[in-house]
């Protein structure tokens, strides 16, 4: 009997753990709005993680960026979102942890595509590359964000996964997610990369402020499960904007759809796109929704 508690108590555990929701995290730096992390309220009894958005495989030539197959660059606010207060914000708070993501919607006015010459050549520059840049940032994380592509799912699904399992097996990371949205043009990818290499994916952060504005808690709900069917066994962060986007908005609902999955197990924690929209209003909803994992009351 004391060996069937022990396994029951050690799978109460883990099913505890795999619900727990005490996780919040947000992109900063895409669109050069002064952000410092140290502007953003910290919860100290989250886990916090800051996505320094982006890093991409171009060049920097802002009248025409070109592609420079997986050799990565920061393109984020790296004139204030440094090593230096990387390191000070990572001291100052033992729970925040700080990660890039990578791709993004647009360089200098014009999209980034994914778009490798080979899977060999892609994966070998964006190992050099990323191992490089977090180095030098003294990073934790990565994130996939790519959201156009000139390739097919399965190049796409081979090209990140065999970076991802780099990464992790050299301990380069602690970390990785992914950033999909529901489009036909996006998700195959995102689902060819999680059927292949889910097993290498900590987080989904699922942009459900890509849905159409206005909508209603109950399509939250719906759309919330119908992710988590198909990313199945996926921690499936929820998610809102502060910018002009779409989904449903904390005024409108959002908490309230929170609580519901809260109610069944399902809140796996809270991501939001981004400080630099956020700081015109003082980062209210960053203070609501951190307030929400701890109390979950705002």
């Amino acid at each position: 009997m004391d060996s069937l508690k022990f396994l029951f108590t050690l799978l109460l555990l883990q099913s505890l753990s795999a619900n727990s929701s005490n996780l919040f995290r947000e992109y900063i730096g895409a669109e050069y709005k002064n952000v410092t992390f140290s502007d953003v309220p910290i919860h100290p009894k989250l886990d916090f993680h800051f996505l320094l958005s982006f890093a991409i495989d171009y060049t920097d030539d802002v009248s025409s960026p070109q592609p420079t197959n997986g050799l990565f660059s920061a393109f984020w606010d790296t004139g204030n979102l440094t090593p230096t207060r990387i390191s000070s914000i990572k001291s100052q708070y033992r729970n925040v942890k700080v990660g890039m993501s990578l791709g993004g919607d647009s360089v200098g006015g014009k999209f980034v595509f994914f778009q490798p010459k080979s899977i060999t050549s892609w994966v070998r520059n964006a190992i050099y590359s990323i191992t490089n840049l977090v180095k030098e940032y003294n990073l934790d994380g990565v994130d996939i964000d790519y959201e156009h592509f000139n390739s097919d799912p399965e190049t796409f699904a081979e090209c990140i996964g065999r970076l991802l399992f780099y990464l992790k097996q050299n301990n380069v990371v602690s970390y990785t997610s992914i950033a999909p949205y529901d489009d036909d043009s996006v998700q195959p990818y995102y689902l060819a990369l999680w059927k292949r290499y889910g097993h290498l994916i900590d987080y989904v952060n699922f942009q459900f402020y890509a849905y159409a504005k206005g909508t209603t808690v109950s399509q939250f709900i719906q759309y919330f499960e119908t992710q988590t069917a198909n990313y199945a066994g996926g921690t499936i962060l929820v998610s809102f904007g502060t910018d002009d986007s779409g989904g449903l908005k904390p005024e409108k609902g959002f908490f309230q759809a929170c609580s519901k999955l809260r109610s069944q197990g399902k809140l796996h924690g809270i991501f939001i796109w981004s400080a630099d929209d956020s700081k015109k209003d003082n980062f209210l909803y960053e203070k609501q929704s951190q307030q929400f994992l701890v109390n979950n009351t705002i």
